[in-house]
């Protein structure tokens, strides 16, 4: 082959086409604009969310009794929330995860309650019920009577919703609380929750709820990224509980023992300020999820974060979507103690959110 000195000048030209290219798609970008920056760029006052990173109740090795919750609710009370979110999933994503158990196995069976007696009861699937429910509430009475608030506890056991259900009974005087407007004595045993055991969405959410006045909680948790789980691989499950079991984490005997001797309502708001200090929140994410990162290929760690990041962002935009027509409101999300930085990590970055520190709230 003969080149001529155009023709090198011409692959020389396309090599150095393709090395910027190279270099553009290699190099980092800085993001456009930090949605931070705009956080004074506001008319009204800010939107203040305070997230309370919790235990699961169900599954300390003491019974956590409602009294031994009151300081918390106090300290809680105190922040005057005006939108309460908990760690539960929708009816609406109840409905559509339903069908696909190859995509999303176990979660129905795990995470959503049966809609069937409530269905039965009023005659609406979830879509009807949740219409239902957001036209009663835009027409709700300052001082609803007993029968509505029965019709309305109704409409939210149709569409999915326990927790806000759960409200409007309690907010009911005990000699009301029975059959009639919907509820039927199916219905009627699911709201008493007789032997139910404690829950952070029961006992800390609606309670507060309850005594705050609210109407309803808000569920917030998604678990259409357990797709990404099921699709990554069969090998994904056994590397994850190694990552688990080679985890060394010096609190967790501290959370342990904090735990097992609980018996007072001082006890458990000391509890709740060791799962709350900014130093416990960074030792869960290091130690769990930074770690994962690091684990070799065929990379299941990063998988794993993956899901989690995504859960996240997706819990995180329902919070957004709860407040979005409510400028300037106190936020409150009860959730498990892992999701609370990422939680403040993410809230953060939007325009009119300020966060409100949870371990200064709890002292």
């Amino acid at each position: 082959v003969l080149w001529t000195g155009e023709s090198v000048m011409w692959v020389r030209g396309i090599l150095t086409v393709m090395a910027l290219a190279v270099g553009v798609v290699a190099s980092a970008q800085t993001p456009a604009f930090d949605p931070r920056q705009w956080k004074t760029d506001l008319a009204g006052p800010p939107t203040q969310i305070l997230t309370l990173g919790s235990p699961h109740l169900s599954q300390l090795p003491v019974v956590v009794t409602p009294a031994m919750l009151g300081p918390l609710l106090d300290r809680l009370a105190a922040f005057k929330p005006d939108i309460i979110t908990h760690e539960g999933l929708s009816g609406e994503q109840c409905a559509m995860i339903e069908p696909s158990p190859s995509r999303y196995p176990d979660v129905y069976k795990s995470y959503c309650w049966t809609v069937g007696p409530a269905a039965q009861a009023t005659g609406l699937s979830i879509a009807q019920a949740m219409a239902a429910t957001e036209t009663t509430l835009a027409n709700w009475p300052t001082y609803p009577t007993a029968a509505q608030r029965r019709r309305l506890a109704s409409l939210f056991l149709a569409s999915g919703d326990r927790p806000s259900a759960q409200v409007q009974w309690l907010r009911m005087p005990v000699g009301e609380r029975r059959e009639g407007d919907g509820l039927n004595s199916a219905l009627v045993t699911i709201l008493r929750r007789i032997g139910a055991k404690p829950n952070e969405t029961f006992e800390v959410a609606v309670a507060l709820a309850v005594r705050l006045g609210h109407e309803r909680v808000f569920a917030v948790d998604d678990h259409t990224a357990d797709s990404i789980q099921a699709a990554a691989g069969k090998d994904f499950g056994p590397d994850l509980q190694s990552h688990w079991q080679s985890i060394k984490m010096p609190l967790k005997d501290r959370l342990d023992a904090e735990a097992k001797s609980m018996k007072t309502g001082a006890d458990v708001l000391a509890h709740y300020r060791t799962y709350n200090d900014p130093a416990t929140l960074r030792t869960f994410v290091e130690v769990d999820f930074r770690d994962a990162l690091k684990r070799p290929a065929p990379y299941y760690g990063r998988q794993y974060v993956a899901w989690y990041e995504a859960r996240n962002l997706r819990m995180v935009a329902n919070i957004r979507a709860a407040f979005a027509n409510r400028p300037g409101a106190r936020v409150l999300n009860i959730v498990g103690a892992s999701h609370k930085a990422y939680y403040d990590a993410y809230l953060d970055m939007m325009h009119e959110v300020r966060l409100v520190d949870a371990a200064a709230m709890l002292r």
